[in-house]
């Protein structure tokens, strides 16, 4: 039911290696023969494969760019081959780059201060004040705010179903769940909230905004923030697709609801600008986006759940990457997949975008590579930490819905934590202890911190995302005895009646007509139950998307746990007064079916499925 795919986890995965390495010198920048030699042979065998048509990539050092170039398609249908400086990709979250870049402009200035509640600079609505601790803009630059995640809706296909931004966040705030500051789970909304602030505090439009004061002191003439793309750059657009039973199929526009977090359209060779003018610490050219110290700044660390893995830097996600500190961040949208990597001490930086889905898997092998090819480095064990005994049982993401019908995606999505001999398995893989309360992943390369939290939370921190413990009452197996106890209970009920009348015993007690009544009544919520049970299933393993809200089909089925309610509170009641006129087997069976029902009607509610949380 998710519609983003990150890259982030993948590429992690492939990537991190665990020391620091001293600086490149200036004279092991990789010239452009190399760079051509290695893309050209990279994207040969890469996108092919993995049913790609088109890539983009840009590579930055020494203040200037060293390579760009186009490879396949960025139009399928017209043949329109990929061009650096004019074929311009759906960036997606590297947006948010541009958007805590705005942030620090706007602190540089002193308008804005990161330690400061950020009710200060709201005005048409207020975050409410769940926990003692308030919300800063540094908690939504390091991913830690604690709100819970929402997807449903934040997608629209036409600017005139785009909601004002102020008015979309009102109206679509997610529901804090976690105290500020504790551990980070992603969040758009975050970014978005983000954004807000900087166009209340600067009296323009987000889009005008990145416009006046990123995109135009860049010189990124072919980059926009604007939804639809203006019309003298429209026809540059990029189209992205899937691939489906043998043929590329195009991905429609898809307008971001919460542009701040993903709205930005750009080419390769504009978005080498950018990551020039983050390497020379705010400077292009003769132009500035940042001063020094506020761009030295933004570049720190300011957010890790443990020490020893990779955090937060002022939004920059961290990673460490042949024993080289990158600060990053990729974006998956409508098809296009992109990543954005600076690697500070060895100025260098590398921007690369595909146009498919399958796009993520090229880059998990295409950016390893390229590291290895030019950045390459070993491994060596971090020091210190505290001792952390680990907590078995089933986690989930920290980035995951609390309040809406998302809430059972976690149930889909938990894995199992387990320890033996001294060892973790977790998420398919076997963790081996680092040092106190460190893990690396055996035959990969991320690490894996046990981080407590509040109020006896479990966290499981890795160099990507983060896990929550559950409660024994959220794992699968639990929920799936709930389940597959209603579906047997229930199937006897229902195949209980018809049976019932066909086979009639020699000697058969009188049954008075209201207890025929109890027992229609609950073979009736019964039967609903099951088809509710069966439908939703299919919901939840096929292909639903709620980009765009949750369909009507999925709406209409929703009817179900509430019909189910309102007969089983009828059999109960019908039950009650009924009590004697019965067998004791029949009653036995009537209070085994009835805790059935309750209990899917427990499923129901506690997942979100009982009423339209939308």
């Amino acid at each position: 039911m998710y519609v983003f795919r990150s890259m982030l986890v993948a590429v992690c995965a492939a990537l991190m290696i665990l020391v620091p390495r001293p600086a490149v010198a200036a004279s092991e920048i990789p010239d452009e023969r190399a760079l051509a030699a290695f893309f050209d042979a990279a994207m040969a065998d890469g996108l092919a494969a993995d049913h790609v048509p088109g890539a983009v990539v840009s590579v930055v050092g020494s203040g200037k760019m060293l390579f760009s170039k186009g490879y396949g398609l960025a139009d399928v249908e017209n043949r329109r081959p990929f061009d650096p400086a004019t074929s311009m990709v759906r960036i997606a979250s590297i947006t948010k780059l541009f958007t805590w870049t705005a942030v620090m402009q706007q602190v540089q200035q002193g308008k804005l201060d990161l330690k400061a509640d950020v009710n200060r600079y709201l005005t048409a609505f207020r975050i409410p004040a769940t926990y003692p601790r308030p919300i800063t803009l540094q908690d939504l630059m390091d991913h830690t705010a604690g709100f819970e995640d929402r997807t449903i809706g934040v997608g629209s296909r036409s600017k005139d179903d785009v909601p004002p931004l102020a008015d979309y966040l009102a109206d679509n705030m997610p529901a804090r769940v976690r105290p500020p500051g504790e551990v980070s789970a992603y969040s758009n909304y975050g970014a978005a909230l983000a954004g807000h602030i900087v166009a209340r505090v600067s009296g323009q439009p987000y889009d005008e905004y990145v416009r006046d004061h990123i995109l135009g002191p860049l010189a990124m003439r072919h980059s926009t923030a604007a939804e639809p793309v203006p019309a003298p750059l429209a026809a540059d657009l990029a189209r992205s697709y899937d691939y489906e039973d043998g043929a590329y199929r195009r991905k429609p526009f898809v307008f971001d609801n919460l542009a701040p977090d993903g709205s930005i359209s750009a080419t390769a060779n504009d978005m080498a600008h950018f990551m020039i003018a983050h390497l020379l610490d705010g400077r292009f050219g003769d132009r500035r986006i940042l001063d020094e110290p506020t761009a030295r700044l933004m570049h720190r660390r300011t957010f890790a759940a443990d020490p020893r893995i990779d955090g937060y830097a002022h939004g920059f996600k961290e990673q460490t990457l042949n024993g080289h500190r990158v600060i990053m961040h990729d974006g998956g949208w409508e098809g296009f997949q992109s990543a954005l990597l600076l690697v500070p001490d060895a100025d260098l930086g590398l921007f690369v975008s595909t146009n498919s889905l399958g796009g993520a898997d090229a880059m998990t092998k295409i950016i390893p590579a390229f590291f290895d090819r030019f950045l390459p480095g070993k491994r060596a064990v971090p020091g210190g930490g505290a001792s952390v005994v680990p907590v078995e049982g089933f986690y989930k993401l920290t980035r995951s819905a609390e309040s809406s019908i998302e809430k059972v995606v976690a149930l889909t999505g938990s894995t199992r934590l387990r320890v033996a001999g001294g060892k973790l398995t977790f998420r398919g893989s076997t963790w081996s202890p680092l040092g106190p309360g460190l893990y690396q992943q055996d035959g990969g390369t991320q690490r894996l911190a046990l981080v407590p939290g509040g109020s006896d939370a479990a966290y499981v921190a890795t160099d990507g995302p983060a896990y929550q413990r559950v409660p024994w009452w959220d794992t699968p197996p639990v929920n799936a005895i709930i389940v597959l106890l209603f579906a047997v209970t229930a199937l006897t009920a229902v195949l209980g009646l018809p049976v019932a009348a066909v086979v009639r015993p020699a000697k058969k007690r009188p049954v008075s007509r209201v207890w025929r009544a109890v027992r229609v009544l609950t073979g009736l919520a019964a039967a609903v139950g099951l088809v509710f049970v069966v439908l939703f299933t299919l919901v939840l393993t096929g292909d639903t998307s709620i980009l765009y809200g949750v369909p009507t089909n999925v709406q209409v089925l929703l009817v179900l746990p509430l019909l189910v309610l309102a007969l089983t509170v009828a059999a109960v009641a019908t039950t009650v007064r009924t009590w004697r006129h019965a067998g004791v087997l029949a009653r036995g069976h009537q209070v085994v079916v009835l805790a059935g029902l309750l209990a899917l009607l427990w499923f129901c509610q506690h997942w979100n499925l009982l009423g339209w949380h939308l």
